[in-house]
């Protein structure tokens, strides 16, 4: 004789067969099947599940599925409860197939709520397979359901599906690149999923996500290089290479590889953006390349004209580079000004700024104009202090250094100047108006 579990089985498959039209919602023999369905329905309104399994294995046995959507809900109800009654592992794995092949009837009769049903059995999946030889059943199983919902998948299926990938990998049951591209797809749709589900708990499993596969052992930035290497070169234009090459060597911190800058300037290539422009600015700025590095920065500018707060800043990230590493001084000054100019919160650090660059300064000529540049310094370091007086401390370290290099008044004399008047200082390419001054 068959065992029960076997014959719930056989019930599951036949029912999941499409129905004759002419039986109708309730089948051939609807009058049991409407008498079962409200003995088990009666039980599962008291909570009895105990009581209601019998009665609703009859009716799932006589009902097409199509009879009641709750038919199908309820018995992974009652199929949740035997499974954790049971201690016999052969039974127990019966159950749970029972428990899958429930959703599916549900998803291939019910489609309006696939969905649901795929992330209910994905959940399931997580619940009960979790014994080491489940691993690859579990794995492929989130793989089918995160394939056919996307970006409408629960967000646990995408970093469990991950961590699972990563298990296989280290049992060395799933290869590296099997698990990258398994990341690449999850951590893509995770993205779109932020989309519309941009909560707390959510953005620290996206976190998770990365944290995982970046300690996985998996992406070394050796592993990445070998495997995308040659296949950037074959198809450099391909947009969903470049993609992945970029998100795994960002998620592993390979930015400094030669086939991530390679990688990241195919993309902008393909699509100009602020964001991409900006990376350049900085992978160049890492390599001391700085006139690259300044010219991919203004392209970031100019992509966003009119978001003024993000350009001022991108600006004097500019000004600076300008200043500390190119020593190109009117380069610097023009793009303080801009920054300032865009965002006036910004002024003080910018007149700051400008008032280094000014002290750097070396003129040409005699003893005044050489000194002169020191006097626009101090200029800018006052209105630094008086815009925003958090730095005072620095500005007024750097008057007092200013100061030492003032010219003598009998020295000032000398070339028809006196303390107070105003003076032009012009070199190096930058011309301000100023005040003489001179050591007390």
């Amino acid at each position: 004789m068959m065992k029960r579990s076997a014959l719930l089985f056989v019930a599951l498959f036949a029912l999941m067969m499409p129905q004759a039209k002419a039986q109708g919602r309730f089948g051939k023999d609807s009058a049991e099947c409407v008498k079962y369905l409200s003995y088990y329905t009666s039980y599962m309104q008291q909570n009895d599940l105990a009581e209601a399994t019998a009665p609703w294995r009859k009716a799932l046995e006589i009902c097409p599925p199509t009879a009641s959507q709750h038919m199908l809900i309820n018995g992974q109800k009652i199929m949740r409860r035997l499974i954790g009654l049971t201690t016999d592992p052969t039974r127990r794995k019966e159950l749970i197939d029972s428990l899958f092949m429930l959703h599916d009837m549900r998803m291939a009769n019910f489609p309006k709520y696939a969905v649901t049903a795929n992330n209910n059995k994905a959940l399931d999946m997580i619940n009960y397979l979790k014994e080491p030889d489940d691993e690859m059943e579990l794995f492929k199983g989130l793989d089918n359901i995160v394939n056919v919902l996307q970006e409408k998948v629960n967000p646990i299926v995408l970093y469990v599906q991950v961590k699972t990938a990563v298990d296989l990998y280290q049992k060395e049951e799933l290869k590296a690149d099997e698990i990258m591209s398994v990341y690449t797809r999850n951590s893509t749709i995770f993205d779109k999923v932020l989309e519309t589900m941009d909560d707390e708990n959510t953005q620290n499993m996206r976190k998770d996500l990365d944290n995982l596969f970046a300690s996985s052992g998996v992406a070394s930035c050796d592993n990445l290089v070998a495997l995308y290497t040659p296949r950037f070169e074959a198809n450099p234009k391909d947009e969903n290479l470049v993609n992945t090459i970029v998100k795994m060597m960002s998620a592993s911190n390979c930015i400094d590889k030669e086939l991530f800058l390679n990688a990241v300037e195919a993309l902008y290539g393909m699509e100009p953006s602020a964001a991409t422009a900006y990376l350049l600015f900085r992978l160049y700025e890492r390599n001391d390349d700085f006139e690259k590095a300044v010219s991919y920065m203004q392209c970031a500018i100019d992509a966003n004209p009119k978001d003024s707060v993000q350009n001022a800043d991108y600006y004097y990230e500019m000004a600076t580079v300008c200043y500390k590493d190119m020593k190109n001084n009117p380069h610097a000054v023009s793009a303080a000004e801009h920054a300032m100019n865009l965002n006036p919160a910004l002024a003080g650090k910018c007149y700051m700024l400008i008032g280094y660059v000014w002290g750097s300064v070396r003129c040409n000529g005699n003893e005044i104009e050489n000194r002169a540049p020191y006097w626009v310094a101090t200029d800018y370091m006052e209105k630094a202090k008086n815009t925003d007086p958090s730095l005072a401390e620095e500005c007024n370290s750097m008057i007092a250094q200013y100061a030492k290099y003032f010219p003598a008044a009998s020295d000032a004399f000398m070339y028809d100047i006196i303390k107070g008047q105003s003076y032009t200082v012009s070199c190096g390419g930058l011309r301000a108006t100023t005040v003489v001054r001179t050591q007390n």
